[in-house]
């Protein structure tokens, strides 16, 4: 009887499941799926090559929080296996040199104490035990060839006052973003043995180790030399801020202490690397040393000397360098053209692209890849339709291997269809990605919306954008320009924008705006532009120089570039410095020229502007700026502050405020303006 039962069920369970897969196949993206996308990241291949440990994090609502978690993949079987269970803010998984171990960051403490701390799991089973215990907690790790010992960073605590003056709070200000409410401590290096113990302070002094400010690459990992005697590390002229780009190579003596500098440029070099016989040491500079080109891998001996660009040949933006195991190569990776490449490149001879499909691996600012001791490669990648997932390469050779599925559900989601849209401008072609409506219709016209990438140096590009597929779930075509300054199509077409922040830039979007209304699919009455950071400073500078815009949301925007040095986290950096200060020589006029600011009385589209208090990086003064500055002219705005830390909100209840305003001002204004016609003539 119970056996009959169940065989008239499960046909029925079969029929309900292929029903709950057509439905979720035929419903368009919506905002509250952002709920449902996993993040992955940062995966690491275990030594002995079966297996490869990730971070995967879900955004948690209810507490406003994102849940992450390590993650086990067994490569043969997909088999999956969670490692940690109610761990706060884990990241940073690293396996011990045998395999036996397996180290990341997590938090421990409560309220004002809770630090990230190194916790150690044994994988034959049992707990994971805390390894540290900094009171301003650790930034990043290392394990020494041998696993007896961990190299970490942790920032000094602040000068202890006392008596009466334990009650005075003031500090110096030198080269620091007017946020700053405390002098910056210094972070160095220190060691701890894996069987427990005190740490043993390695260096000290009044210079630094960079710290991670995001958005942008994590700060510069630490690595050990292959025989466990000396460190490589990149050393900061201070801990202020703006004296980040002052950064050069050393090692250190893990025995004596003994620090010296290796690549001898002075200036901007970044994230070194041993080789598997540690006779050399891989690191990034800037090509022909100038900040505003891309970054290059160079090469140059453990002893010491002039490091020689490796890379050159490939002329992209490189934001990850890791040796392969024979020594004899070096997988690099960057933006290149529509997607994320990554080349195999010999110390002598022409590097070779991979052959990826059309995954691009996940890169902002790094890309999330790894190399096994065997040669295997594993990243978090995605497409236009696929959100990110692992994948794994058995060599540089093979075709890249999907191991997870995490995001399933969102991409059985009715997406609309992207692609890749060129045309010229000036001495450069452009190129844009284009997201149509899940139900486009050739020969009927949609209103576009731009959403303008940020950076500059960065890129919109085939992969994955939750932004994209939700705002054409609202019968919109998407379009997402790149343009000069962007680091995708080479180092002439990035250091561009030198010099000429906006008009440039601005001619290359106008182009491409044209281009697409070419193609006879635009509702020319309902057009928006947008974008967030240097999108945002594009958005406000188009609406001071281009009329016909319908309505905007200028985020976080860049509107004065005398703010963007005075007050900001990097001071004299990236395409805002027009070759140095406004406040010597005659560049004051250059300044004021590329601010949007300057010519915002000319804005008359209604415009939403956001920012947080306690951005660092874009301050939020310009945004009081803009606001008052159209509100007193008649233009109809709102102007949204989010009090929180940081360029971007990290929460996914505010993450997910920004997308949903970002999205209602845009329909609102769009429903205002009578229907254009369907067809095309």
């Amino acid at each position: 009887m119970k056996r009959h039962a169940i065989s008239l069920l499960l046909p029925l369970v079969l029929m309900l499941a292929v029903a709950s897969s057509a439905a979720t196949e035929s419903r368009l993206m919506r905002l509250d799926d952002l709920s449902r996308l996993v993040r992955v990241s940062d995966p690491q291949i275990s030594p002995d090559g079966r297996s490869v440990v990730l971070v995967v994090a879900h955004p948690n609502y209810e507490e406003n929080r994102t849940d992450s978690e390590l993650v086990l993949v067994d490569i043969a079987s997909l088999a999956r296996r969670p490692l940690t269970v109610d761990r706060r803010s884990v990241a940073h998984p690293r396996w011990s040199p045998t395999g036996d171990r397996l180290a990341f960051l997590a938090l421990s403490g409560s309220g004002r104490d809770a630090a990230l701390q190194i916790f150690v799991m044994p994988m034959a089973g049992g707990d994971a035990r805390r390894l540290s215990s900094s009171s301003t907690g650790v930034q990043q790790f290392a394990w020494s060839p041998d696993g007896r010992t961990i190299v970490f960073a942790t920032a000094d605590e602040p000068e202890q006052r006392k008596g009466v003056d334990r009650f005075n709070q003031s500090f110096e200000v030198t080269n620091d973003n007017f946020l700053t409410t405390a002098a910056p401590t210094s972070t160095h290096i220190w060691l701890v043995a894996t069987d427990g113990g005190s740490p043993r302070r390695l260096t000290s002094g009044a210079w630094s180790l960079p710290v991670a400010f995001p958005p942008g690459a994590p700060a510069s990992p630490i690595s050990w030399s292959p025989d466990g005697t000396l460190l490589a590390f990149v050393r900061t002229a201070s801990a202020h801020s703006g004296d980040r780009g002052q950064s050069t190579v050393h090692v250190v003596d893990v025995s004596s202490g003994a620090i010296r500098a290796v690549a001898r440029a002075e200036k901007f070099e970044g994230y070194p690397n041993f080789s598997p016989d540690g006779t050399q040491i891989a690191y990034w500079y800037p090509r022909d040393g100038a900040r505003s080109n891309g970054n290059e891998v160079h090469l140059v001996p453990n002893a010491g000397g002039v490091g020689r660009s490796l890379t050159r040949p490939i002329d992209r933006n490189l934001a990850r360098s890791i040796w392969m195991p024979d020594g004899q190569s070096l997988l690099v990776g960057g933006n290149d053209g529509s997607r994320v490449s990554l080349w195999l490149q010999p110390l002598a001879g022409a590097a070779r692209k991979l052959a990826l499909g059309t995954v691009s691996p996940a890169s902002s600012f790094w890309v999330d890849v790894t190399v096994g001791r065997d040669g295997s490669i594993a990243f978090t990648g995605s497409d236009t339709r696929t959100p990110a997932e692992l994948y794994y390469m058995a060599s540089a050779t093979t075709a890249p291997k999907k191991l997870t599925n995490f995001n399933a559900e969102v991409a059985a989601l009715n997406l609309g269809r992207s692609e890749v849209i060129e045309w010229q401008s000036d001495a450069f072609t452009h190129n844009g990605i284009l997201t149509y409506p899940p139900d486009f219709k050739p020969g009927q016209k949609y209103p576009l919306v731009l959403v303008v990438h940020g950076g500059p140096r960065t890129a919109s590009l085939e992969t994955f954008s939750s932004q994209a597929q939700i705002f054409a779930s609202q019968g919109w075509i998407v379009f997402q320009p790149n343009y000069r300054g962007s680091d995708n199509l080479g180092n002439a077409y990035q250091s561009g924008i030198f010099n000429d922040a906006g008009d440039g830039p601005g001619r290359d979007v106008m182009a491409g705006v044209a281009a697409v209304k070419k193609r006879g699919v635009v509702d020319e009455a309902r057009v928006a532009v947008s974008g967030w950071s240097y999108g945002g400073y594009m958005t406000t500078w188009l609406l001071g120089h281009y009329p016909g815009w319908t309505v905007a949301v200028a985020g976080a925007a860049v509107t004065d570039w005398l703010d963007q040095y005075d007050l900001n986290d990097g001071n004299v950096g990236g395409a805002g410095s027009f070759g140095g200060s406004p406040w010597t020589g005659t560049l004051m006029d250059a300044y004021r020229a590329q601010s949007p600011i300057t010519y915002a009385t000319r804005i008359k589209a209604p415009t939403l502007v956001m920012s947080n208090t306690g951005d660092y990086r874009v301050t939020v003064t310009q945004s009081y700026k803009l606001y008052h500055a159209m509100k007193d002219n008649g233009v109809e705005t709102t102007f949204i502050a989010y009090p929180l830390a940081g360029h971007n909100a990290a929460d996914p209840v505010h993450q997910r405020d920004v997308q949903r305003r970002w999205m209602e001002w845009i329909a609102d204004h769009f429903a205002k303006v009578p229907t254009a016609a369907t067809t095309t003539r």
